[in-house]
C-alpha cells in the first residue's frame, strides 16, 4: 500500500500491560477449541527437543502486526487520531490553515474533505504533524499525548485498547522461548514510545513505517531531525523486505488481520521448516467492531479467501476470546 494511501486510511473516518506475574500458560481469556489447540499445539511441536518439528530457541521468532491486531483500529488508525489532535493543537500558530486544504477541512471535522484533497494533502497532514522537529522532541510530544488522550468510543486511554488475548500469545510465546517482534504500518517512532510498556516489546524489536532523519548539531548539540519526506513504507509488500533488512532471519510465526499483512504471512509460512500464520478476525460488533472484506480501514479479503488454502488460522474474535480488552468484567 502506498504510503499516502495508508494516511489516508488513518483519516478516512473519525492494554494494559499483563501483570508481572507468571506468564499464561494455557492462553485464560482464548476460549477452549480449535483456535487454541492450534496455537499450543505448534508451540509445543516447535519446542519439543528431539521432535520432528523442533526449532532451536534462536530461531523462534515471531511477528505481529499492531494496528487490528494487538489493539484495535477504528474508527480510524490511532495515529490517524493523533494527527488529528495535533493539527487542532498546532492551529493556533498557523491561522493560514483556516483557509488552507486539507488542514480547514480537518479543524471542521470535515473528514470526506480532507480525503478529497488527494495523496499530497494527506502527505502534508503527516509531514506538518511529525517532522520539522528532533526525534527525542517527536517522542515527547507523543508520550504526551498517549498520557492525555482518549478513545472516543470507550473514553479510556489508547494504552487500554489493547486486546487481553493477544497479550496473553504474546507472554505465552515469550514463555517458550520466542522473541516477539512487531511489524506494522505504523509509524516506527510512534509506536516505540509504548510497545514495551503495553505489549513487553522494546523499541529494538518494533520494525515500521519511517520518515528521513538526518544528523545535525544544533550548537554543540547532536541531535536527529526529522524531515518531511517518507523514507520507507512499511506495509504490504514493505513488510517481509523490513523482516528481511531488520531482522535478518524469516520468522516461523506471523499474525496479522487485514490484507497489509498478506505478503507478510505469505512470505513467513512460504519456509521449508515448520511455520505458523493468523489473522485475527474482526467479528464482535458488540465488544469491539465487526468489519472484514469492505471496510475502508483493515480491509480483509484476499487473505481471508486464502486463508484455508494456505492454512492460515482464521481467529473469530466473537468465537475464540472470551475476553477483548482487560477492562472488561
Amino acid at each position: 500500500m502506498a504510503a499516502a494511501a495508508s494516511l489516508a486510511l488513518m483519516l478516512a473516518a473519525p492494554a494494559l500491560a499483563l501483570a508481572a506475574d507468571a506468564p499464561p500458560a494455557d492462553l485464560p481469556s482464548w476460549k477452549d477449541g480449535e483456535a487454541k489447540s492450534a496455537i499450543i499445539d505448534f508451540v509445543t511441536r516447535v519446542t519439543s527437543e528431539g521432535g520432528p518439528d523442533f526449532v532451536a530457541k534462536a530461531d523462534r521468532i515471531a511477528v505481529f502486526d499492531n494496528d487490528g491486531t494487538l489493539w484495535s483500529e477504528q474508527p480510524m488508525y490511532f495515529q490517524g487520531m493523533f494527527i488529528n489532535d495535533r493539527v487542532k493543537a498546532m492551529a493556533p500558530d498557523h491561522p493560514e490553515w483556516k483557509d488552507k486544504e486539507p488542514f480547514a477541512s480537518l479543524l471542521k471535522g470535515d473528514m470526506a474533505g480532507v480525503v478529497a484533497s488527494g495523496e499530497k494533502g494527506i502527505v502534508e497532514l503527516a509531514m506538518a504533524t511529525h517532522a520539522g522537529m528532533t526525534s527525542d522532541e517527536f517522542a515527547k510530544i507523543v508520550k504526551d499525548w498517549f498520557a492525555s488522550a482518549k478513545h472516543p468510543r470507550f473514553d479510556r486511554p489508547y494504552n487500554e485498547i489493547t486486546f487481553l488475548p493477544m497479550n496473553e500469545l504474546l507472554e505465552y510465546l515469550r514463555a517458550n522461548d520466542f522473541k516477539t517482534y512487531i511489524v506494522s504500518g505504523g509509524g516506527v517512532e510512534f509506536m516505540r514510545t509504548m510497545t514495551e510498556q503495553m505489549y513487553g516489546i522494546p523499541p529494538e524489536q518494533v520494525i515500521g513505517s519511517t520518515i528521513t532523519t538526518k544528523y545535525e548539531l544544533q550548537g554543540d548539540t547532536p541531535v536527529l531531525m526529522r524531515e518531511p519526506k517518507v523514507d520507507f513504507v512499511d506495509d504490504g509488500p514493505g513488510k517481509p523486505v523490513g523482516i528481511n533488512k531488520f531482522i535478518g532471519k524469516r520468522p516461523i510465526f506471523a499474525a496479522g488481520n487485514s490484507d497489509g499483512d498478506y505478503e507478510m504471512l505469505r512470505w513467513v509460512t512460504s519456509g521449508s521448516g515448520p511455520s505458523f500464520g493468523m489473522i485475527v478476525h474482526h467479528t464482535d460488533g458488540e465488544r469491539e467492531w465487526a468489519y472484514d472484506r469492505q471496510s475502508h480501514i483493515g480491509k480483509l479479503d484476499k487473505a481471508m479467501t486464502e486463508a484455508e488454502q494456505r492454512k492460515w488460522l482464521l481467529v473469530d474474535m466473537k468465537d475464540d476470546w472470551n475476553r477483548i480488552y482487560a477492562f472488561e468484567k
